[in-house]
Formats: structure tokens, C-alpha cells, sequence
């Protein structure tokens, strides 16, 4: 079960990444062609301008002289108007000319990258990543794929926003009959480490007080164990036993693909303008309880040691009965970008284990706006 889930995760993110290589490059080449096609577009428009202005000149310095003929003008009224629109020719020729090859060197300096202005056609599209920033578009960071319609309005509202997530900690396993304190795993070595996408909806129309978080995240949980011990699969039943040498270090480790999902509320302040409005939380108070359910990717345990002087390293993969299936609760407070993270399993950290203990995680998570 384990090595078909890394094959499917391994397997969907060479494929997520190698339709998105191809995709660029055929954008990045479709771009070229057509800044190139505008640029030459521009140069042929350029070398009208003058043909143009001259023959709008012939047709004002007509009407003048019409004028002239039919006395409504005097031959030096005549002459000063003729004087008026040559001058006025010249300069259309010149701000024109300016215009285009002002046009045609912003489209050399910036068209061919992913770049968010330029004269691009209308009915071109932009395709937007959008990474933090939550509800308060000042903070969000855009990443340009493509081109985008210059008439394409601000969506009014957007109820939906999306971050990163990151969290790390302390790491340990609560065990029946025993305080935490009298863990067989190690306080300070053991610890946490979660990264993943997360999406946040507003649940109701007119206020941002609940919100939804949900997504998806990668969780590495790692402990260290202490007084020489190390885990034994004897039959199926995990236990602690002794390590027959004097080992150096010796660490377990779960990764962990699960969904979380958790109820978030706490004031938001409305910012509004003439074409849209959005809710901020950024310094307000965000509290979030919920949970998460998933399936186990793999464990490992490494035993660090000396044999004859030599350092070892001892690595034993998917050799414990683990819960293929995990699940849990978990929660966190924030006033700002930085929030107290914990979590906790409710499903047993092994299948069959001599004592029963589950993982428990304390420590700071990064996504929020």
C-alpha cells in the first residue's frame, strides 16, 4: 500500500510538472511570435504616418484655398491657416512617430518575458498565480503566465483565497500510563515539519466573521529516542528494546499525506473601493479547530553508530507496522502572520503496539494573511 500511494504521489507530481514545462514553453513560443507579429505591425504603421499626414495636409490646404476663392478668407488669412496646419502636420508626424517606436521598444524590453503590462492585444488572456495575501490584495504576490485582457475588470468579490502552508515544531507521542515528561522520545530532537496548499472561503454573503480552510498537506513526523532504545518488529507487535551497542542516534520518521479542514472565525476589517471590495484579516485575531484524515506514505528508522571506529548508518524503510490510515484533530491561534499550531492523531501511531501512543505536534505555522 505504501509503495503504490509514493508511486501515485510520485507519479502525479512528474505529471503536474511536465504538462506545466510543455505548456510554458509552447506560451513562451506563442508569445514571441506574436510580440514579434505586433512589432512588425507597428513598423509598417510607422512608415504610413508621413504618407498619411501629407495627404490630410493636401486635403485642409484645399479647403483653404475653396475658402480663398469664394472670398470668405483673405490671401494672408489664407496663408497664415496653411502655415497653421503644415505646422501642425510636422508635429502629428513627429508625436506619432514617437508613440510607435516607443510601443515597439517596450514590446522588445518586456514582451517576450512574463511581464504584466505592454500593448498587448485584447482578446490576449493572462493566466495569474496568486501566492499569499489572503484577503487583502496588497500583501498577495502574482506570479504572470501569459497576457491578460487590459479590459478585463477586478472581480468584485472574491470569497475564495489561497496560501502555502508551512508549519514546523516539537514533535512526541502521547503513551498511555505515562507523562510526557517520561517519554521514551526526546523533547528537544524530536520535532515536525508540514508544506502544502491551503484554500479559504468565506461561509456566509455578508460577513467574513466564518471562514473555511481546507487543502491539502505533506507531514513529516520525526522522534528521537532516547536511552539507547530502538523500535523492534517482533511478529507484527512494535515495542522498545535495548540497541545491542552503544548507538550515537536513533530517529523514526512518518511522512503523511492528509486533507486538512478547519473552521476558522475572528473579526475582518471591509475595504472598499468603487469596483470591488474584499475582507481583510491581516492583525486581526483568527482562531481555527478542526482536523485532518489521510493515508501514510512510509516510515524509516535510522540508527547512527560506531563499528571500529568507523560511523554506520543502519536505514530500515517500511519495516513497522504503522496505521496506514491517519487521522486527527487539530487547531491554531494567531494575532498576525504567525499562528500556535498543534495537532494531535487520534489513531494510533502503530497497528499492533505493545503500548498504546499517539503523535502529538506543538509549533508555528505560516499561512496566515
Amino acid at each position: 500500500m505504501n509503495t503504490i500511494t509514493k508511486l501515485l504521489a510520485c507519479l502525479i507530481i512528474s505529471i503536474t510538472f511536465s504538462n506545466l514545462q510543455a505548456q510554458t514553453k509552447a506560451q513562451d513560443s506563442l508569445q514571441k511570435e506574436k510580440v514579434n507579429s505586433k512589432i512588425s505591425l507597428l513598423e509598417k504603421e510607422r512608415a504610413k504616418i508621413e504618407d498619411n499626414e501629407k495627404a490630410l495636409l493636401k486635403l485642409k490646404i484645399e479647403k483653404i484655398n475653396e475658402r480663398l476663392d469664394a472670398k470668405e478668407i483673405t490671401a494672408e488669412e489664407a496663408e497664415n491657416l496653411k502655415k497653421e496646419e503644415a505646422q501642425t502636420a510636422v508635429l502629428n508626424i513627429q508625436n506619432r512617430t514617437e508613440i510607435i517606436d516607443k510601443k515597439i521598444a517596450l514590446l522588445q524590453r518586456n514582451g517576450y518575458g512574463d511581464y504584466p503590462y505592454g500593448d498587448y492585444d485584447s482578446e490576449d488572456d493572462l493566466f495569474i498565480f496568486r501566492i499569499g495575501g489572503g484577503d487583502d490584495e496588497k500583501n498577495e504576490s502574482l506570479i504572470y503566465l501569459g497576457k491578460k485582457s487590459k479590459d478585463k475588470p477586478r472581480k468584485y468579490d472574491r470569497r475564495t483565497t489561497t496560501d502555502i502552508v508551512f508549519a514546523f515544531g516539537l514533535n512526541n507521542a502521547l503513551i498511555e500510563g505515562q507523562d510526557l515528561e517520561d517519554s521514551p522520545y526526546k523533547l528537544g530532537g524530536s520535532g515536525f515539519l508540514e508544506l502544502g496548499y491551503a484554500w479559504k472561503t468565506r461561509i456566509f454573503e455578508n460577513t467574513n466573521f466564518w471562514r473555511l480552510k481546507y487543502g491539502f498537506s505533506f507531514q513529516w513526523n520525526k522522534l528521537k529516542i532516547k536511552d539507547n532504545n530502538y523500535l523492534v518488529n517482533t511478529n507484527g507487535d512494535i515495542s522498545l528494546q535495548e540497541y545491542p551497542i552503544d548507538a550515537d542516534k536513533v530517529k523514526f520518521r512518518t511522512t503523511n499525506l492528509v486533507i486538512p479542514m478547519h473552521l476558522e472565525f475572528g473579526p475582518s476589517k471591509k475595504i472598499e473601493k468603487e469596483d470591488y471590495f474584499r475582507y481583510s484579516t491581516v492583525k486581526q485575531l483568527k482562531v481555527g479547530l478542526g482536523g485532518y484524515a489521510g493515508l501514510n506514505l512510509g516510515n524509516m528508522q535510522k540508527i547512527k553508530y560506531k563499528d571500529d571506529g568507523e560511523r554506520e548508518k543502519d536505514k530500515q524503510r517500511d519495516q513497522f507496522e504503522v496505521s496506514e490510515f491517519v487521522y486527527g484533530l487539530s487547531g491554531y491561534v494567531a494575532l498576525g502572520d504567525v499562528a500556535l499550531y498543534v495537532k494531535y492523531d487520534l489513531n494510533p501511531l502503530f497497528k499492533n503496539q505493545v503500548v498504546d501512543q499517539n503523535n502529538i505536534s506543538v509549533g508555528l505555522r505560516f499561512d496566515m494573511d
